[in-house]
């Protein structure tokens, strides 16, 4: 019979419950037996021993919280009775053997990827349009609109038009036979309406779209509210993430839209694009810069974005998949909406994954800060080198200096849905949380929005939101991101996919629409970690080739939040 609760590590003092249990039950973990004093439900904590108030919560063999009433054995663990308290850690490395799983047969496995000048191997191919100021995002949406549709790029085939049109049908407001609304009104006015596009032509001749340029795989428009009104060091970082947009290598090229007067100058966007590509003086691929101020009308800006854009497209067409091995892969490890199980099946999977790509020779790279704290020892004990632990000390004692300047703490990062769901501190989630990034050493820490150079596993400064995240760590160079949810996150990436990862099967089929692999087998002991992580490596591998398309790709999930450190001047 499965099992029904687990004790994650020898040393806890708490277990999870796999299944809800009822009243009453008996449940065995590693020979401690103990009967349920009330219903715990499946993700929640049962206590293996008698608290009293100050005693330590142990998961995964850390402190994960403490006890703020006395908490019988078999008693249900809730934010009432316990509360966050993290374990003291020293920026001193206790470094230990670490026994790493044999990465020998994939070593040899080749993925196909687009190779760049500059020796990096893309899972894409994107163009990109960007602003440096927000005062630009009506134009780039005025190109969006003008590109998209008309390369058969677009997301027109949005099936909510002909809901609403039925809807509009019911109500009289419109013949369902009959043009749309907004034709209607453009041959009421005088006005032409809109002709068909190269995209509607082919998709009447074949049933789905064509692209014009096949080889592409779209233009992406990332908008954002950043540029000018912040501090310097705001509109810095918001160049150097651009810069690693750029730089990326799913990315053939870029169109810039500029105003002139703002804190995101051109000049600081082509500082921080030199700094990410060392070995050129200038981008090694067309980087196309318009200038409102110094074009007069908006029409002569558009016009003249949109001619040199196309020739570009053009030229990024051109490019062709060719073998590369997985150690030219860089990637994200990400979780979003965490549930009790995450720690358990998805994070353990991706970590093991994380462990194969690095003993292949690739990078991967963990974020997320603040769900970082209370792991701290263990993560500075992995570091390489006494010079990596002290910066990853550093930030994350500066982060969390930044925190409680505006009254807040890492202790609130629990958002309702995870404490619902089993993670009632900020150190639970934690312990789970790190679980995505294996056993293996720490190769490099980096800051936001610094772009990852160092083969092995690199630690990202980043805050724990899980769009602002995958921006950062995309910005930073990964083509390819991991993703666990254990209570279903639609989030997706304009031009690195997002392979979306179930701790538990209950959500895998709920929200298939989301979700790309379920993990959830592990929970119910029918997979161990290490064949759901090589099944998951073969999926990943079918991503980069550009053979399967994550389900974020398909629906058109392309979320891009810049990280704002600073105040608003």
């Amino acid at each position: 019979m499965a099992e029904i609760a687990l004790q994650i590590d020898g040393r806890d003092n708490v277990a999870v419950a796999l299944t809800s249990l009822e009243l009453g039950v008996e449940v065995r973990v590693a020979g401690i037996t103990c009967r349920a004093a009330e219903i715990i439900p499946a993700k929640q904590k049962m206590a293996l021993a008698d608290l009293r108030p100050g005693d330590p919560i142990v998961m995964y063999g850390m402190v994960v919280g403490e006890a703020v009433e006395q908490i019988a054995r078999g008693r249900l663990l809730t934010t009432r009775n316990i509360r966050h308290k993290a374990g003291e850690y020293s920026t001193v490395r206790r470094p230990a053997a670490i026994a790493l799983p044999d990465a020998a047969a994939w070593k040899g496995r080749a993925f196909l990827g687009f190779h760049r000048a500059d020796g990096q191997v893309g899972t894409r191919n994107y163009w990109i349009v960007l602003p440096l100021v927000f005062c630009e995002n009506r134009n780039v949406e005025q190109m969006r609109e003008a590109l998209e549709e008309e390369l058969g790029y677009g997301r027109a085939n949005n099936r909510y038009r002909q809901h609403v049109r039925r809807i509009l049908a019911e109500r009289g407001e419109v013949d369902a036979s009959s043009p749309t609304v907004s034709a209607k009104n453009a041959e009421r006015m005088g006005q032409p309406s809109s002709s068909p596009t190269l995209a509607a032509k082919d998709e009447e001749r074949t049933g789905q779209p064509e692209p014009v340029f096949p080889h592409l795989d779209g233009v992406r428009f990332l908008t954002h509210q950043l540029g000018c009104g912040g501090t310097r060091q705001d509109a810095r970082a918001l160049c150097g993430l651009l810069a690693g947009y750029i730089h990326h290598p799913n990315v053939a090229g870029a169109t810039v839209l500029s105003l002139g007067c703002q804190n995101a100058q051109v000049s600081l966007l082509m500082e921080e694009l030199r700094a990410r590509d060392a070995g050129s003086a200038s981008a090694r691929k067309p980087v196309l810069v318009f200038e409102q101020q110094k074009s007069g009308h908006e029409t002569a800006l558009l016009e003249r974005a949109l001619d040199e854009t196309l020739v570009g497209l053009a030229e990024a067409n051109e490019a062709r998949r060719a073998p590369a091995p997985l150690a030219a892969l860089t990637l994200g490890l990400q979780c979003g909406g965490s549930d009790g199980f995450s720690g358990i099946s998805a994070n353990p999977a991706v970590g093991y994954v994380s462990d194969l790509i690095v003993g292949a020779g690739g990078k991967t790279m963990l974020s997320e800060f603040p769900e970082l704290h209370g792991v701290e020892q263990e993560l500075i004990d992995r570091c390489v080198s006494d010079e990596l632990s002290q910066r990853f000390a550093g930030l994350m004692q500066a982060y969390a200096a930044r925190a409680r300047a505006v009254d807040s703490d890492f202790a609130f990062n629990p958002s309702p849905g995870n404490i619902r769901d089993g993670l009632l501190t900020d150190a639970m989630k934690s312990a789970g949380a790190a679980r995505k990034g294996g056993v293996g050493p720490v190769s490099d820490v980096i800051d936001y929005p610094e772009y990852a150079r160092t083969a092995g596993l690199t630690l990202q400064c980043t805050p724990g939101n899980d769009v602002e995240s995958v921006t950062a760590q995309v910005g930073a160079g990964c083509s390819l991101v991991l993703f666990t949810t254990g209570l279903g996150t639609p989030t997706g990436n304009p031009i690195a996919p997002v392979v979306k990862i179930s701790t538990n099967s209950d959500l895998a089929r709920r929200m298939g629409d989301i979700i790309d692999f379920d993990a959830g087998g592990i929970v119910r002991g029918e997979t161990t970690v290490a064949d759901c992580a090589e099944r998951l490596l073969e999926l990943s591998i079918e991503v980069a080739s550009g053979t399967r398309r994550t389900k974020a790709e398909e629906r058109g999930q392309v979320d891009f939040i810049p990280w704002k450190r600073g105040v608003s001047l």
